[in-house]
């Protein structure tokens, strides 16, 4: 039994930092090979985390502590129990469902920030259309967004658009190279310490706001949802994901609290800006086709009902797969004991 916990705490916390920055290290670089006494002192940190759980889940003071320890621990049953990089395939499935999701949530703070931005443009651009409805001309990016709402509602419904029968492949490489020019723009404007990245997610959200205010303050609530939910909850949270990178960009080149230099601060987030984007990317080609597949065709082609709960269905998806991806694996084998004797078992 530990008599003092606080001591034992302080005693292993080094063990720990070490085990997650092992664990970073190799989710970060998807490829990266492992020497053997890399490995090694691996399966020596998640033995001893292991051990050290085992002691401190007999006291009910740290909770957090225990579940922080559980979750290290599932990372490192997760590495030690996946064997070397295989074929293009089965490194692809690994990365999309497992990487990618894993490296969403690391940085997760930054998605949120991306968010506040967006959000904070678009009760801008929702206020300037209200007091100013002028300004639409000055927002509004594509010209059938100048239109009266409720007059291109009934030109919609009425006329469906005839050109859009031959030239939904050609419309729907258009919307996904647009917007992934859009992704790499909010990435690559990080460089900029951050703030290219926020004035473009913020004008983001000045259009998606002036849009959606026009179009409720006209009435066609229904017809928006159904114009945008399809597309619109996979698009936007790419978006938000690419200024996720950006902003994460910009961080590392500030370097708040970091005792690393520039160039390694940069070699330390180059594996998740490669990921965020990629991951963008594909999300982006799914909405790019939805769009033009799907959101454009209206009642009486499609139920407004249908289409919105169609992209409800893929929100619902989209989170699940963010927030849970890589979590069904099964629970690392907590209790067991440290090897009694290793050279490599020195502590830190």
């Amino acid at each position: 039994m530990i008599v003092d916990l606080k001591h034992f705490i302080e005693q292993e916390r080094a063990i720990w930092e070490e085990l997650d920055k092992s664990l970073t290290r190799i989710e970060d670089q998807a490829r990266l090979q492992l020497t053997l006494e890399e490995v090694q002192r691996l399966h020596y940190l998640y033995e001893r985390t292991g051990a050290g759980l085992i002691k401190i889940s007999t006291f009910a003071a740290e909770p957090n502590l225990v579940r922080s320890l559980e979750s290290l621990l599932t990372r490192a049953y997760a590495e030690l129990q996946s064997g070397p990089p295989g074929t293009d395939e089965f490194s692809l499935r690994r990365w999309l469902f497992r990487i990618f999701p894993q490296t969403f949530r690391k940085h997760f703070q930054k998605f949120l920030l991306a968010v506040l931005l967006t959000v904070f443009g678009a009760l801008f651009g929702g206020a300037a259309v209200t007091f100013d409805p002028d300004a639409k001309a000055a927002i509004a990016p594509f010209p059938h967004l100048l239109q009266n709402p409720a007059e291109r509602v009934k030109e919609e419904e009425r006329k469906p658009n005839a050109t859009l029968a031959t030239s939904r492949s050609r419309f729907s490489a258009t919307l996904i190279t647009n917007n992934t020019k859009v992704s790499i723009l909010a990435l690559a404007l990080g460089i900029t310490w951050g703030i290219g990245t926020t004035i473009l997610l913020f004008y983001n959200g000045v259009i998606l706001g002036a849009v959606i205010t026009d179009y409720v303050r006209a009435g066609q609530s229904v017809f928006l949802m159904g114009w945008l939910l399809p597309h619109g909850v996979v698009e936007i949270p790419a978006i938000l994901i690419a200024g996720q990178a950006g902003l994460l960009l910009g961080q590392a080149l500030i370097g708040w609290n970091s005792k690393e230099n520039l160039q390694e601060r940069l070699r330390s987030v180059t594996g998740s800006l490669c990921t965020l984007i990629s991951g963008a990317a594909l999300l982006l080609i799914w909405a790019g086709l939805v769009e033009a597949f799907f959101s454009q065709y209206h009642e009486p082609i499609l139920p407004y009902q249908f289409k919105i709960i169609f992209g409800l269905l893929e929100l619902l998806a989209l989170i699940a797969f963010l927030s849970r991806g890589n979590k069904n694996l099964p629970s690392p084998p907590h209790q067991i004991a440290p090897p009694k004797t290793a050279p490599h078992q020195t502590s830190p």
